[in-house]
């Protein structure tokens, strides 16, 4: 196996699994936990679409997720139980952002960047043993049609 940027694989996962947004690190140590929280735009500057048929803008996305940090800040398990853990890191990166950083353009996409660190035994476990092995987020918003859609 030839070793890959970090572009590659990001690319090669998109293609396997375009609407997965999977845990990418954990620190077991410490319970911690990152990964995407959601991606707006792949790097081939694509919208991405989820499982319930909806897009988000990276400026909506950006809003979001500092709203989500500012008032809640805290990790939930299932969207049923909350308080399992909190945010330890945040980011949303946009085509500005990673400019300003000297990120290339072609190798992140548009998207939420967050960690936690867990603080509930079970939830962990289930996060070590991949039974949790991904990201979902939650929120209320007002469905309009995509540009270039119909109806």
């Amino acid at each position: 196996m030839s070793a890959q940027t970090y572009s590659q694989i990001i690319k090669a996962r998109a293609r396997e699994r375009p609407r997965e947004l999977t845990v990418m690190k954990s620190d077991n140590d410490q319970h911690l936990v990152f990964g995407w929280a959601n991606v707006s735009v792949r790097v081939d500057g694509e919208q991405i679409v989820d499982w319930q048929e909806d897009a988000i803008d990276t400026a909506d996305l950006e809003k979001a997720a500092y709203e989500y940090v500012a008032h809640f800040g805290t990790a939930g398990e299932m969207h049923q139980r909350g308080g399992i853990g909190r945010v330890i890191e945040s980011v949303v990166f946009t085509k500005e952002k990673a400019a300003a950083l000297g990120i290339p353009p072609d190798v992140l996409p548009e998207g939420w960047w967050i960690g936690f660190q867990i603080t509930d035994g079970e939830v962990w476990e289930k996060i070590k043993s991949g039974e949790y092995s991904m990201f979902s987020i939650e929120g209320k918003a007002v469905r309009e049609p995509m540009k270039g859609s119909e109806g």
